[in-house]
C-alpha cells in the first residue's frame, strides 16, 4: 500500500472544531515524523512536528497513538499538530484578518525521526474555515459605529453580543464570526486604529459604545430585552465600563480583564475615569529583549489609583470572569477577585470566576496556538503573555464552552435561577 493521510472532516472544517488525523499504508511499526504548516495572511510560516511509530498493521491514528519525545509535543495529543503550531519568525501571533477565506493547513508525513526529516511519504491539504455556511457578514457604518455584524443562518431574532478586542486596535472579526456559527448575533466593534476612528488610544468616550449597544438593541434580528458583552484584555475593562454605565446589558464575559480603567482616559457625559497608573521601573526585560510587564500596573485599591477602579457595582448584569492563572500581561485573577468582592459588598450577585492554571493572557477560540510573546502596542517592545501550550489549549477549549453556555443561559430567557424571564 502507498501511505496516505486520512482526515475527518476530509477537506474542510471550522477552525474551532477538532480534526481527526490518521495515516494508513505504513510499514509495521514504521517510524515517521508528521509536520503541519500554515501561513498567515502576511505569508509568515507556522509549523509543528511530532514523531510517531505506526502500529503492527501499518496504521497510525493520532487519537490512539502517543507522540514520542523529540517533536513539538509528546504523549497522546490528537490535536497537538494544531495547537503546537509555532511561528518561524519570533514574536508573531496567529490572527485571522479576512474571515471570508480559510487558513490552508498542510500536513506531511516523513520517513524516520531525523532532523532534517527523511523523504516525504504522504501529504494532504485541509481548509480551516471561520464562517459556517449561511452565516451573514454585514459591515456596519451607522453614525460613528465602525463594526461588522455576524448573523447566524435561519430566521432570528438571535441573542445579541458585542465583541471587543484589546489594545491592538483595528477590527478583529474571527472570534465574533466563530461565535455566530453557534446561533448568536455578534457585533465585532472597532474602537480605535481603524478607518476614520482615532489613530491612537488616548481618550475613549463611552457614548461611542452606547451607540453600538443601541444599534444592537434596535436591530430586528437581535432578541431583547438585553444584550451580552464579550471582551478580552483592554476590551474587558471597556465591557465592565459599558455594563456599569449603559442600559440594556444583561450579561458580560471578561477574558483576562482588568476591573480598573487601563491605558486611556474614559469619559461619559460628565464622568471621567483616569487610567490606572503605570510604574515603568517594575518592567523586567530579559536577555532576549522580552519584557515582563505583570507588575507594571499600580494597585487600584491604593492611593489616587482607586479613582481608576470602574464602579461595576452600578451594573445590572451577570458577570463571568475567565482567568488565565499564568497571565503575564497583568494580574487577571487579582482583578477578578477584587471585582467579585466589590459586587458582593454592594449586595450584587457574585460573579462566576473560572480560573485556568497554566493559561496565559490570550485565551482565544479553540486551537489557536498559544502566543508566548509578541509586540505590545503600548509598551513598544515584545512582551511575554504567559502560558504553557498544552494547558493553554485545554483552557481555550473549555472557556469557549463556558462562554457559550453563560450567554445562552442569560440571553435566551430560559429559566435559570435569577436570570431574566421572558
Amino acid at each position: 500500500m502507498v501511505p496516505s493521510v486520512r482526515l475527518s472532516p476530509a477537506t474542510r472544517s471550522l477552525f474551532d472544531e477538532p480534526l481527526a488525523i490518521a495515516v494508513q499504508g505504513l510499514g509495521p511499526r514504521q517510524q515517521v515524523t508528521l509536520r503541519t504548516s500554515l501561513r498567515d495572511e502576511a505569508g509568515e510560516l507556522f509549523q509543528a512536528c511530532a514523531r510517531y511509530q505506526a502500529g503492527d498493521d501499518g496504521g497510525l491514528d493520532l487519537a490512539r497513538c502517543p507522540a514520542l519525545p523529540g517533536g513539538s509535543f509528546s504523549g497522546l495529543e490528537p490535536m497537538g499538530l494544531l495547537w503546537a503550531l509555532q511561528p518561524q519568525k519570533p514574536f508573531r501571533r496567529l490572527v485571522k484578518r479576512d474571515v471570508q477565506t480559510p487558513f490552508l493547513l498542510q500536513l506531511e508525513v516523513f520517513e524516520g525521526h531525523g532532523d532534517p526529516p527523511g523523504r516525504i511519504l504522504a501529504q494532504v491539504q485541509h481548509e480551516r474555515a471561520f464562517l459556517r455556511d449561511g452565516v451573514r457578514r454585514v459591515p456596519v457604518r451607522e453614525g460613528r459605529i465602525r463594526a461588522t455584524l455576524f448573523l447566524p443562518p435561519g430566521n432570528g431574532p438571535f441573542p445579541g453580543i458585542i465583541d471587543l478586542y484589546g489594545a491592538g486596535g483595528g477590527l478583529p472579526e474571527y472570534r465574533a464570526c466563530l461565535l455566530a456559527n453557534y446561533g448568536f448575533a455578534v457585533l465585532a466593534l472597532a474602537f480605535y486604529g481603524y478607518e476614520d476612528l482615532p489613530k491612537e488610544m488616548k481618550e475613549l468616550h463611552l457614548e461611542y459604545f452606547e451607540e453600538a449597544v443601541n444599534y444592537m438593541l434596535q436591530h430586528t434580528q437581535v432578541k431583547g430585552p438585553g444584550i451580552g458583552l464579550l471582551g478580552i484584555s483592554k476590551g474587558g475593562d471597556l465591557c465592565i465600563s459599558m455594563a456599569s454605565f449603559l442600559k440594556g446589558i444583561t450579561a458580560a464575559t471578561l477574558i483576562n480583564s482588568s476591573v480598573a480603567n487601563v491605558g486611556a482616559v474614559l469619559r461619559y457625559k460628565d464622568i471621567t475615569i483616569p487610567p490606572l497608573g503605570v510604574n515603568a521601573n517594575h518592567i523586567k526585560v530579559n536577555k532576549s529583549g522580552i519584557a515582563d510587564i505583570v507588575d507594571a500596573l499600580n494597585n487600584p485599591l491604593e492611593g489616587p489609583d482607586h479613582q481608576s477602579f470602574i464602579p461595576l457595582e452600578k451594573a445590572e448584569c451577570h458577570f463571568l470572569f475567565i482567568v488565565g492563572q499564568d497571565d503575564r500581561n497583568w494580574k487577571s485573577e487579582f482583578f477578578a477577585v477584587e471585582g467579585s468582592k466589590r459586587l458582593q459588598a454592594h449586595g450584587k450577585e457574585k460573579p462566576e470566576i473560572v480560573c485556568y492554571p497554566g493559561a496565559g493572557h490570550y485565551i482565544e477560540p479553540p486551537f489557536f496556538p498559544m502566543c508566548a510573546a509578541s509586540m505590545h502596542v503600548l509598551v513598544g517592545k515584545p512582551v511575554m503573555w504567559g502560558g504553557e501550550p498544552k494547558a493553554h489549549c485545554e483552557a481555550q477549549i473549555d472557556a469557549w464552552q463556558q462562554i457559550q453556555a453563560f450567554f445562552r443561559k442569560h440571553l435566551t430567557g430560559k429559566p435559570s435561577g435569577t436570570s431574566n424571564k421572558l
